[in-house]
């Protein structure tokens, strides 16, 4: 199967690229810059190019008449989404996005999902670690309950080194005034004002002050297959003071695997609260091999249509199997469904 991964360059896209020749992969590289694009594929030992701009779309839907798959792993999605995922359709390949933008995946469940229903494609959304492991962490969680008042997921980050997407992309999310909320049973677009709050982690973390709400895209994917009367994201408050958060563009691959992570979900419920966790190292990592693993599951064959993380793949078997390739350990309450 040939899988292409827009973006390749890019750090998150390096380790998707080298993720899928560790598993014997056909990989097609693409992005604008040729020479990058050639350099990277004499690291990989040889892999084949495709230049393509993002105001190039021809060549975009060229890129998706060449894969079977399409990783699109250049973020900002306030920004790169569309392109990449209107060629994707009109090339009539599978696609998987690492948006964490909020608004992206609204209008990807609103105008692509008849476009690759008729193409006879999937599309995965938000299918990263912000946003992608809160959906499938909810999935495994909530699986089978009918009545959840509150489902929180909590995101613990230490070591962030953001790269230059990474850092447009928070720039963009913390700016913006229209953030969409589930309060009530009911989406809606509002003018949140972030509040501090505690989230009880387990240990070693322990309570933790956090951002909250976030706007994160599990708070668009989680309730199309969780029924929950609230849907909040937060973050730990301390992510974006650390030391040299914000000024790492230029960090080496070391540097950026050296950070830690928990994200944790409590749900609400009549019978008490329902709570699990993910925790682990390298979270560029993580979400690169995330998307990685979805790609190959797309090529081997789904039904057409756009798909959170959860609704693409049964949660917990799909967390288990991320779990067996080292890139977190995984704790779920004792009887959970799969």
């Amino acid at each position: 199967m040939n899988i292409a991964v827009y973006g390749a360059t890019g750090h998150t896209g390096r380790l998707a690229a080298a993720g899928l020749r560790a598993r014997g992969h056909d990989v097609i590289l693409s992005g604008r810059d040729e020479g990058r694009l050639k350099a990277l594929a004499d690291e990989l030992g040889g892999a084949a190019v495709h230049r393509a701009a993002l105001d190039d779309h021809a060549a975009l839907v060229a890129l998706a008449e060449r894969a079977d798959v399409l990783i699109h792993c250049a973020g900002p999605f306030t920004h790169t989404g569309r392109p990449v995922a209107l060629a994707a359709a009109e090339g009539g390949c599978h696609y998987v996005d690492h948006a964490l933008e909020q608004h992206h995946t609204a209008w990807m469940f609103a105008e692509m999902d008849p476009l690759a229903r008729r193409a006879g494609i999937a599309m995965v959304t938000a299918m990263s670690f912000y946003g992608g492991f809160g959906d499938l962490l909810a999935g495994a969680v909530a699986a089978g309950v009918p009545d959840i008042g509150r489902l929180t997921v909590a995101y613990a980050v230490n070591g962030w080194r953001l790269t230059t997407g990474a850092k447009q992309t928070a720039e963009l999310l913390f700016a913006a005034t229209d953030r969409i909320v589930y309060e009530d049973g009911e989406f809606r677009v509002a003018d949140v004002e972030p509040r501090n709050a505690v989230y009880p982690f387990p240990p070693p973390l322990g309570p933790r002050t956090m951002i909250a709400p976030i706007p994160s895209s599990d708070v668009v994917t989680i309730p199309r297959h969780v029924r929950a009367r609230r849907v909040e994201a937060q973050l730990t408050a301390d992510t974006f003071t650390e030391e040299h958060a914000f000024t790492s563009e230029h960090a080496d691959p070391a540097t950026r695997a050296g950070s830690s992570f928990m994200v944790a979900v409590q749900a609400v419920t009549p019978g008490g609260p329902l709570a699990g966790q993910v925790s682990g190292r390298d979270l560029w990592r993580a979400s690169a091999l995330t998307s990685v693993e979805a790609a190959v599951r797309l090529a081997e064959g789904h039904e057409p249509g756009v798909f959170g993380p959860s609704e693409a793949f049964a949660a917990q078997p799909y967390l288990r199997d991320l779990e067996k390739l080292g890139l977190f350990t995984l704790r779920l309450p004792e009887g959970t469904s799969s």
